[in-house]
């Protein structure tokens, strides 16, 4: 398995939204996007600068990809 980068929240959510998530709203410092095509997942994003790997692993998971199609997803 690939080592997962250091990216911020705002990355992740960028791209998420290549797939169908869009922002639903925000809660202090997480955002929380939905998938609009079912299946409609809600996945909470921290929107910190740098994202600890673990917290990037659990949020790659609760979205349905693999890590390495996320990764694909970011180039």
């Amino acid at each position: 398995m690939p080592k997962l980068p250091i990216i911020s929240g705002k990355d992740v959510i960028k791209t998420l939204s290549k797939i169908g998530y869009e922002v639903d709203h925000q809660r202090g410092s997480h955002i929380i996007l939905r998938r609009v095509q079912p299946p409609h997942r809600r996945v909470a994003v921290p929107n910190y600068k740098e994202l600890p790997r673990g917290t990037l692993g659990a949020i790659i998971s609760e979205a349905g990809l693999s890590v390495e199609q996320f990764l694909d997803l970011l180039e």
